[in-house]
């Protein structure tokens, strides 16, 4: 009925699985977990072959890093379910029906369910608090808020899909870039493929260090870009292509081009602080976007 599928790289997965196949189990349910690490470096891949003692469970190594599209593809390949349940390796189910949840909505017309992501309560260490505040304020959102717009707020790191919906869809991505979420929301609505927002979260746990997730997000910028410039994605698709368009609509764009060349490394020092703001992180992703947008035509 269910095959879970988890790409690992550089992360323990030990507590994950576990909490899974006791859930899996509990529900009584055919299901198999494959596990895919993506080239992580040989401390990770030893801790994690602890799980292949459990039943119905594989893990599959690959010499080098391929990335989460491909290995995801990979992972699709191998399963034997007509239901895939994608979860990113440095994820947690919130609650102990979280299997369960999932299933109850399987034996519908619906092509893809999307459960949520959240953070925990408690503030991590000053160096990771950029990711955190970011997630919490922009990324934990309740099934009742995603609805409205139900391909745009996509989050992939848990995700249950029909196999042949997601093969449909996956094997046209080619970039390996960070950021591709709105490219695969606009696809699955390209598609017309029948969409379920659902409560049903994971725990963020693996938080990248504020200077990492600052990197990370103008990979994505630029992975929106291309996207944009070779016609894969709408502007409406996404909320900062949005404003993009109406910045380059009235030439606002010149602005906060130049305001992040001559700024950025006092906005990217207080960023990285033990106090970072959010709103300026905000003003910092748009400015970056017209500045590469202006210096790469």
């Amino acid at each position: 009925m269910l095959s879970v599928l988890v790409p690992i790289y550089n992360y323990s997965v030990v507590h994950l699985v576990t909490t899974l196949h006791k859930q899996l189990t509990a529900c009584n349910i055919p299901f198999e977990i494959l596990c895919l690490d993506d080239g992580s470096d040989k401390e990770y891949v030893l801790k994690n072959k602890v799980i292949e003692s459990l039943i119905h469970t594989s893990f599959f190594k690959s010499e080098e890093n391929k990335g989460r599209t491909e290995t995801r593809q990979r992972l699709s390949y191998a399963s034997k379910f007509d239901w895939l349940l994608f979860l990113d390796s440095d994820t947690l189910p919130k609650n102990n029906t979280f299997i369960a949840n999932y299933i109850s909505h399987l034996n519908t017309d619906i092509d893809a369910i999307f459960g949520g992501i959240t953070y925990k309560d408690t503030p991590p260490k000053p160096e990771f608090l950029l990711r955190w505040k970011y997630g919490i304020k922009y990324e934990s959102q309740t099934a009742e808020t995603r609805k409205p717009l139900p391909f745009k707020n996509i989050v992939s790191a848990n995700m249950c899909m029909r196999k042949h919906v997601f093969n449909a869809i996956n094997t046209n991505i080619t970039y390996n870039a960070y950021g591709l979420d709105n490219y695969f929301g606009s696809k699955l609505k390209e598609n017309k493929a029948k969409i379920l927002h659902i409560n049903n979260p994971v725990y963020h746990l693996g938080l990248e260090s504020n200077n990492v997730y600052l990197l990370k997000k103008e990979e994505a910028t630029q992975t929106l870009l291309k996207l944009i410039r070779e016609n894969l994605i709408k502007n409406k698709d996404n909320k900062i292509l949005c404003l993009f368009q109406l910045l380059k609509k009235t030439h606002l764009n010149h602005l906060f081009s130049y305001i992040y060349k001559t700024s950025h490394p006092a906005i990217k020092k207080q960023l990285t602080s033990e106090n970072p703001s959010i709103s300026l992180f905000q003003f910092y992703r748009i400015a970056y976007m017209c500045y590469v947008d202006k210096k790469t035509k």
